[in-house]
């Protein structure tokens, strides 16, 4: 009975749970017969998602210690925006837009951020322009009225916001604004010199209002892309000092903003990059149904364009400095840039109705001012008065060189980093080191500027009185490293070169003037402008060759012109710091920058000082090898008005030889065979010069 009665039970309760599972699916079946009739799922979310960022902005409002933080806002727009994100075509869509907006517009009255108010005005408009028979659409015209009337600085109304984009054209308002945004750039530069006011908060805002009020005067001129790239600049450099987040977002915004408003600015780019730069993403960028871009985030379609870091080195250059040497009868300037960029130069005449003298501008491409510099750096020599240089157009700078008087000049460029070089002539004088000075133009008519070779007697009929020394590298360039550790080519030619100025003194009575004589950085440029303002007859700069191979030894002398094999290209790029494809372009413009006549006379030095040291090392030391005298373009010898040759002693990466370049013997013997050698090319050039020089000549 009892197994019969738990039998029962068990068969009970197996009925009783089929019973109610036929019930759960009978109530899922009649759910599903009434689905047309539940509202969508989708509008439930947005509708929920409406009022959870109600509520977190209701918080916002009543804490007033958040709301001084800009991040707090945007968590709260973040919230408004999901909920049109979440379902464009439903009918909270336009409802969360609107409140966006109206954050956006809230945010800009306590930032102060044009580009918050006029994200307000894109949201306002994309309601009008989206949704024009939703209840919002005149709620949003009404916004924008609002806003364009409580900003009388700008005059925009819905039909020029939802305009194709086309910038009105320049006049006195682009004027205007350009002289606003050289105030703003002169505040800044205030600024960069004070590091008391760098401490304060309220001196970097008065520079960011500045360049902001570039943006303000004219919204959609040639200027505003300018003073928007520069508002974004400054607050990301406030941001790295401040470590606040609302400035660093501050900066993404305003360059986002110029990505979206200004596709047809150079600045455009320059915006992407520096977001890349900032953030690590790229900006996707795609045409809006107003004519103008939007970033994927408002707007989900393929982009058109993507522009990537890699791009911006080939884009703008930023002009950093401008440096110059003069004498008399010579002046260099060089003008600094971060990247290459191409450039066009014009020789202006005088005006006299408007006082203008004689002028040289040169306009680089694609280019923007760093505002770290003078704007005006006085010269004053014989030869100019001043160089000027000034953002000429939003995307080109232009340098003004104002001249007194010239006979010539030449403009080149070189590389690693881009520096334009102007070397400017005076007027040819009798006596050299009174200012005498030699040079040739291709594109002169005048055969007065040609030198016949016949002339170099006359032009030396005085002797060498004057040589320079250049050490190679210095400072922060340590040259080729030394096969022993710790030796670097900058203080082996720097011994080398103290060694040899002091030498020359004694044995040949010339005057020698060193480019440097410490552990000092210049410039090859330079060094070069040295020798020229100083009236050298000579100029001999020092290195130690190097290679791959610590089996390669021996001694190489050079002399300024085309290369004529693969060695003398690889010597060439690595003294030039630069590339071999660098070099085979620089080789493009020597014929116009040098003269047959100093070719041949550096040449003619070049011969007698390598076969000096070859000879009178070889009496002394084995294993001295004689690589041939050489041409190749050598950034330090470009432009250099006097026989000049470059010197490569030996090969430091050598076991051997590295140890003979650190021996005070072996420099001493080097040096006096290099003013042997100089010795042989003077009396072969001047030899008369020779009879009444005294003992230290007649002993020999």
């Amino acid at each position: 009975m009892m197994r019969k009665a738990l039998t029962f039970m068990m068969n009970r309760k197996k009925i009783t749970v089929f019973l109610i599972a036929l019930v759960v699916l009978s109530l899922f079946a009649s759910f599903a017969s009434f689905a047309p009739f539940v509202p969508d799922a989708s509008a439930q979310t947005a509708k929920s998602k409406y009022f959870a960022a109600d509520s977190a902005w209701k918080k916002l409002r009543n804490n007033p210690k958040r709301q001084k933080y800009r991040d707090q806002w945007f968590a709260c727009i973040r919230r408004y925006e999901a909920v049109y994100k979440l379902d464009p075509n439903g009918e909270w869509a336009a409802a969360g837009l609107f409140k966006a907006g109206q954050l956006y517009y809230s945010l800009s009255r306590r930032s102060y951020l044009d580009s918050d108010r006029q994200e307000a005005i894109d949201i306002f408009e994309r309601i009008i322009k989206r949704y024009p028979k939703s209840a919002y659409a005149n709620k949003a015209a009404a916004e924008i009225r609002k806003i364009t009337k409580t900003s009388p600085k700008r005059s925009v109304s819905t039909k020029s916001i939802s305009s194709k984009g086309k910038p009105p054209s320049g006049g006195s308002r682009a004027k205007t604004a350009k002289d606003k945004y050289y105030a703003a750039d002169a505040a800044y530069k205030k600024l960069r010199k004070s590091p008391r006011k760098l401490k304060y908060r309220d001196q970097w805002l008065v520079c960011i209002n500045k360049y902001k009020a570039v943006y303000d005067h004219n919204p959609r001129g040639e200027w505003a892309a300018a003073g928007l790239y520069k508002t974004g600049k400054l607050y990301y450099e406030l941001y790295k000092r401040s470590s606040r987040k609302s400035d660093k977002k501050n900066s993404i915004d305003t360059f986002e903003r110029i990505v979206r408003n200004h596709p047809g600015s150079r600045y455009n780019k320059r915006a992407v990059w520096e977001v890349k730069r900032i953030t690590g993403r790229n900006i996707q960028v795609a045409k809006s149904d107003t004519g103008t871009t939007e970033t994927t985030k408002d707007k989900f379609c393929r982009p058109e364009t993507e522009i990537s870091l890699a791009s911006e080195p080939k884009g703008i250059s930023e002009i950093r400095n401008i440096r110059y040497w003069s004498n008399p009868s010579y002046t260099r300037v060089v003008i600094d840039a971060d990247k290459d960029t191409r450039y066009h130069h014009r020789l202006l005449k005088e005006d006299p109705s408007i006082h203008k003298p004689p002028r040289l501008y040169v306009d680089l491409d694609r280019s923007v001012l760093c505002s770290e510099f003078d704007k005006v750096i006085p010269i004053n020599d014989n030869l100019l008065k001043n160089a000027r240089v000034g953002q000429h157009t939003p995307d080109s700078v232009r340098v003004v060189v104002d001249i007194k008087s010239f006979d010539n000049y030449k403009i080149f460029s070189l590389k690693n980093p881009f520096r334009i070089v102007i070397d400017v002539w005076g007027k040819k004088s009798g006596n050299r080191h009174g200012g005498k000075q030699y040079h040739a133009s291709k594109g002169s008519t005048k055969n007065s500027d040609k030198i016949l070779p016949s002339a170099i007697a006359k032009q030396f009929a005085l002797g060498v009185k004057r040589i320079v020394i250049d050490p190679g590298h210095g400072g922060r360039d340590y040259g080729a490293p030394g096969y022993l550790k710790g030796v670097h080519e900058k203080y082996v030619v720097l011994s080398l070169a103290k060694k040899l100025a002091a030498r020359i003194k004694k044995d040949l009575g010339c005057e020698v003037v060193l480019t440097r004589n410490n552990n000092k950085f210049l410039t090859l440029e330079e060094r070069t402008a040295i020798a020229n303002t100083k009236n050298a007859d000579l100029f001999i700069s020092l290195h130690t060759n190097a290679a791959r191979s610590r089996h390669a030894y021996g001694i190489e002398t050079y002399f300024l012109n085309l290369a004529t094999d693969a060695d003398a290209i690889r010597v060439a790029a690595k003294e030039n710091a630069t590339s071999e494809k660098n070099i085979s372009d620089l080789q493009s413009i020597l014929t116009d920058l040098m003269q047959n006549a100093k070719i041949n006379e550096s040449s003619r030095l070049a011969t007698h000082v390598h076969e000096s040291m070859c000879k009178n090392l070889k009496k002394k030391y084995s294993r001295i090898k004689s690589k041939g005298v050489k041409q190749a373009p050598f950034y330090v010898l470009l432009g250099a008005q006097m026989p000049s040759i470059l010197i490569e002693t030996a090969f430091i990466s050598n076991p051997r030889e590295c140890k003979r370049l650190v021996d005070p013997k072996y420099q001493e013997n080097l040096c006096k065979a290099i003013v042997d050698g100089i010795r042989n090319y003077m009396r072969e050039t001047n030899p008369t010069a020779f009879i009444n020089k005294g003992a230290n000549y007649n002993k020999f």
